[in-house]
């Protein structure tokens, strides 16, 4: 988990170090504000989960799109960490999040896993499940490692 050096609240300031991450795969200041949990990371697959708490539910009460979205995109980028050296600079390009079914409560899980890399690209699938295994979304992304990084 990353540790904050200032308020959670202060503007972000490129150019003070405001966080600590506290490894390579590690949740992010983002990450924690939806209770991210790194379950595995290794060899381009990754398995994260998320409690439905009250403050992820939308207005209909079921859990918002967006967080959902945010952990299948997670799970994937922990998935390539797995693989890339550590301090590696990559970041998402695409991504599609197709919902099959709301997630009313309990626990959703995030398992993901990549392709490549094809060039600086890497391409990640992730099945989203409820507490019972019932698919809740299907996830597709583009992920790119900057220039030069000489992986």
């Amino acid at each position: 988990m990353a540790k904050l050096l200032v308020d959670g609240e202060t503007m972000r300031d490129a150019a003070t170090e405001q966080f600590v991450m506290n490894g390579w795969v590690d949740t992010a200041p983002f990450e924690q504000l939806l209770d991210l949990t790194i379950e595995s990371a290794e060899a381009g697959a990754a398995r994260l989960s998320m409690p439905f708490k009250v403050k992820h539910a939308q207005g209909g009460g079921v859990m918002h799109g967006g967080a959902i979205t945010t952990l299948a995109d997670t799970a994937v980028a922990m998935a390539i960490k797995s693989v890339l050296p550590p301090d590696t600079i990559f970041a998402t390009t695409e991504l599609k999040t197709s919902f099959v079914a709301p997630m009313r409560q309990g626990t959703i899980v995030a398992e993901a896993h990549i392709e490549g890399p094809r060039g600086r690209s890497f391409f990640g699938e992730a099945k989203v499940l409820d507490a019972d295994g019932n698919l809740v979304a299907q996830f597709s992304s583009v992920f790119r490692v900057a220039r030069g990084q000489g992986f």
